[in-house]
């Protein structure tokens, strides 16, 4: 009868559909990670206070509540080698307009839309793996150099927030667009990228180049292009040690590419980094640390140029880049309880960082050398998920006011399928 066909035919279908749908789920991976942080900060935050520390050394206390990072991942398998990745990232709740007071610009109110307050597409690539040792990766990813770009998840820090020294002088997290090529032998471990190069002109005295990845227009402008590298080895159990940097020139990699002024056209604003990094796992030890260094070429002619030759309303800050930046530092955890499914962790931290290591002929500014020490908990209750404690100082010179804090925040970070 019709009537019995047709249900023989709807129920084939619905089979079909369940059948395509759990072949489908077979290859998708959702996760993501996130951070919900609450701190007061007992020091001003007067736009002033480095300039004039006596007179806003006894200012009031400040809080904030903020959510840095709410990350989703999606990614499929296709087969035959073929994968797919993306990540999407929300900063601080979101993207819109922000206002901020203007440290440089005599504590003048502005409203902007800027990086403050995001949503990102920090990873969209395919890749075409070969062996497990050679995979082609094609499109937008994360660039590993330093410890926090590699492993900037909140559970791979023992801190409320981002280690500060990698996070003040370099991207982060550092993604961009490109070519990469990767795999894993043995022991071994590598990456090798081409990416679009930085801008010499998102370069400035507090942040290094910290901005200079970063892009104020619809596209990433690549006149010239960036190479980055990391390499790890894994030889001694529970032990991770890494060394990673980039090179490029930055200068000439704006928009619109129109410096007309004939005297600055070889200059190359040749940038680079290197990194070292390490992380030891034991039973109930956790130990990480980093050393990293960066040097900008030119990096007075490029000061000058910034102050003198972009437009007032351009995105770029006027402050001067120093010719090298530096931070190095490590923080050790101890698990009291000893338990497979719950952690309680004791730590510390120290770090030093000096975004403005100026050349022999520029200012220096000696607020910009900080020391850092944290000390805290860090509970998992299970193992996707912590809650954190911290008391925090940054000690700047002798002449400066200390900066002490208190943190709590939860985090979580896992694959949900």
């Amino acid at each position: 009868r019709i009537e019995d066909k047709m249900k023989k035919t709807l129920i084939e279908l619905i089979l079909s559909i369940v059948s395509f749908s759990a072949i489908t789920a077979q290859g998708l991976s959702v996760g993501g990670y996130g951070e919900v942080a609450m701190s007061r900060n007992f020091y001003s935050d007067n736009v002033y206070r480095y300039s004039n520390p006596t007179k806003y050394k006894d200012d009031p206390s400040h809080g904030r509540f903020d959510i840095p990072h709410a990350v989703i991942y999606l990614g499929y398998d296709f087969g035959r080698g073929w994968s797919m990745q993306t990540e999407i990232e929300f900063e601080h709740t979101g993207t819109g307009s922000a206002v901020e007071k203007e440290f440089t610009e005599a504590g003048e109110w502005e409203s902007e839309i800027e990086k403050g307050g995001e949503v990102a597409l920090e990873q969209f690539w395919l890749q075409k793996s070969f062996k497990s040792w050679l995979n082609l990766r094609v499109g937008h990813f994360v660039v590993p150099v330093g410890a926090l770009n590699n492993a900037h998840e909140p559970l791979n820090f023992f801190t409320v927030y981002r280690p500060e020294g990698e996070f003040t002088i370099m991207p982060s997290t550092w993604h961009d667009t490109g070519i990469s090529l990767w795999g894993d032998a043995g022991r071994w471990s590598y990456e090798f990228q081409m990416i679009a190069g930085l801008d010499a002109f998102m370069f400035n005295r507090d942040n290094f180049i910290k901005y200079g990845a970063a892009s104020p227009y619809e596209f990433k402008v690549a006149n010239n292009n960036g190479f980055a590298a990391r390499i790890d080895n894994r030889s001694i159990k529970n032990l991770r040690l890494s060394v990673s940097g980039y090179y490029g020139n930055s200068m000439h990699n704006s928009f619109p590419n129109d410096l007309r002024d004939t005297r600055y056209k070889d200059v190359k604003g040749r940038t680079w980094v290197g990194s070292f990094d390490f992380s030891y796992k034991g039973k109930n030890l956790i130990v990480r640390g980093n050393a990293d260094y960066g040097h900008v070429g030119d990096a007075v002619t490029i000061s000058t140029i910034k102050r003198n030759m972009t437009s007032n309303n351009a995105p770029y800050k006027k402050t001067p880049v120093g010719q090298s930046a530096v931070t190095y530092g490590g923080e050790a955890g101890y698990d009291i309880l000893g338990r497979a499914d719950e952690k309680l962790y004791l730590f510390g931290r120290y770090e030093y960082y000096d975004p403005y290591m100026p050349a022999s002929d520029q200012q220096d500014y000696t607020f910009t050398d900080v020391h850092r020490i944290a000390a805290g908990i860090n509970w998992l209750p299970v193992p996707q998920i912590a809650v954190k404690a911290e008391f925090s100082e940054r000690f700047r010179n002798e002449r400066y006011n200390n900066e002490p804090s208190v943190s709590i925040g939860i985090a979580y970070m896992g694959f949900f399928k």
